[in-house]
């Protein structure tokens, strides 16, 4: 029985990007993705000119050893074409792409790997992730400075220390043969989604007893749901034992599908390379990957770089702290000047006191303190003043309340109930209480005298 694939291929431009930088590849043995940078000038032309070089080499070989062969000098070739195509064109300088490929021989794989594209193999229900990522925070993950969980969320996540394109004439790539066996499913993905769906999450929809099909459209589709930041391309192949060999249409997905042509003039010769298109210069999409070198001298100036950002991140932090509590504290002096500008009658112990400030307090600071004692017992107040007293009597100023001390020394020595606050009456008794008015009784007349016999009174 013979060793077949059976694969499928799906990319989408996600939900940020304007545009598919992404590229895909299920074909015959060879199975591929690759995700462009450059913006939107260069990205979607890095990853199709490098998928199309590398699409020549589908067929049979051999061996692993010369798939592998195969792999390293169509990448040579496609880093190459990159090159020339900027030189041609100098408005995609920087451009480049990551690139992970498999070829299927018997039942081993050669792998080719540059960037942070990933391939995965789902083994008897076990998800691997089998290449590792070019980027900078792998690079302190794997030396230690940082842990996993804190590169998902390190600001440096999307730096790239190796990529096919002008930057490097001779790209390290990582290749590797490695056996394959039925049962087994290969999975290649751009980061659109291994960068923002769990590892869980993609091992479940893999160990679905689904077609290639059906787990690619999935896996798209929980990368959508979660987001989808950036372009997704995935590919899925599954390994199996047949007696007949199936016919293999090859699927070619995202910019490398696009059917409009792009003339590539090489000193005097003209080639032409279907499914491509140059744009013209405009700005970067948000938040690309791109390209740092990957020397170690560079990597500790960036590991440095990293520390004086942090280091200025909790300084900007710290003084913001700062300049809040300032105005809490600007906010809170003011509120306590103005409460220093009232002032109220009340008790304080047997004796009436002008407190300055205001009855309130906040928590154990009390908004007022006494001004000024009087020697005015409470006690010896009427009982409706001595009610006002004790309810306290606000007062506008230090004036208007030795004004209300004064009646209050009135009421203590009359004895007479008076409205004392000074919104009320301050000379009559307390409101709704009526003054009675004392009765007077006339006194009554003399008694007149009768006037003698014979005389006449004239009045």
């Amino acid at each position: 029985m013979a060793i077949v694939t059976v694969s499928a291929a799906v990319s989408h431009v996600g939900k940020i990007r304007s545009n598919n930088q992404d590229s895909g590849f299920a074909g015959q043995t060879l199975f591929a993705v690759a995700d462009g940078m450059g913006g939107h000038a260069g990205g979607d032309v890095a990853s199709a000119l490098a998928l199309t070089r590398l699409i020549e080499i589908d067929g049979e070989y051999n061996s692993a050893v010369d798939a592998e062969f195969a792999l390293q000098e169509a990448i040579t070739a496609a880093n190459a074409v990159l090159t020339e195509t900027v030189y041609e064109h100098p408005e995609l300088t920087g451009m480049g792409t990551t690139l992970s490929a498999l070829v299927r021989v018997g039942h081993s794989v050669a792998l080719a790997h540059i960037g942070d594209s990933r391939v995965y193999r789902l083994r008897e229900d076990v998800l691997t992730q089998i290449t590792v990522d070019h980027t900078f925070v792998q690079r302190l993950v794997d030396s230690g400075r940082i842990t996993a969980e804190e590169a998902k969320t390190h600001p440096r996540r999307s730096v790239l220390m190796r990529v096919l394109g002008d930057v490097d004439a001779a790209p390290e790539v990582d290749l590797q043969v490695m056996d394959t066996r039925p049962g087994d499913r290969w999975m290649l993905c751009s980061d659109g989604l291994s960068g923002v769906v769990e590892h869980d999450e993609i091992e479940e929809i893999l160990k679905a007893n689904i077609t290639p099909g059906d787990a690619a459209d999935a896996l798209l589709k929980v990368s959508l749901d979660h987001g989808a930041p950036d372009n997704v391309t995935v590919v899925v192949v599954d390994v199996h034992q047949s007696i007949e060999v199936p016919e293999v249409e090859p699927v070619t997905v995202g910019s490398a599908a696009k059917p409009i042509a792009f003339e590539q003039t090489v000193g005097r010769r003209t080639s032409r390379i279907p499914g491509l298109r140059l744009h013209p210069r405009s700005p970067a999409s948000s938040g690309p990957s791109h390209f740092e070198p990957g020397s170690e001298d560079y990597l500790d100036e960036l590991i440095e770089e990293d520390r004086r950002r942090g280091r200025r991140r909790k300084a900007t932090w710290l003084v913001g702290v700062l300049i809040v509590l300032g105005i809490v504290a600007g906010v809170l002096y003011a509120g306590y000047q103005w409460t220093q500008t009232r002032y109220y009658v009340s008790q304080s112990g047997p004796y009436v006191a002008i407190y300055q400030g205001v009855q309130q307090s906040i928590g154990p600071i009390a908004l007022s303190h006494v001004f000024q004692e009087t020697d005015i017992e409470t006690d010896m107040l009427p009982p409706y003043t001595k009610r006002q007293v004790e309810n306290t009597i606000s007062a506008d100023s230090v004036t208007a309340a030795l004004e209300i001390v004064k009646r209050l020394s009135d009421a203590a020595a009359t004895g007479i109930d008076q409205d004392v606050d000074p919104a009320g009456d301050s000379t009559g008794a307390p409101t709704g209480t009526a003054t009675p008015t004392p009765t007077t009784t006339a006194p009554a007349p003399a008694p007149t005298e009768a006037p003698p016999a014979g005389e006449v009174t004239t009045p």
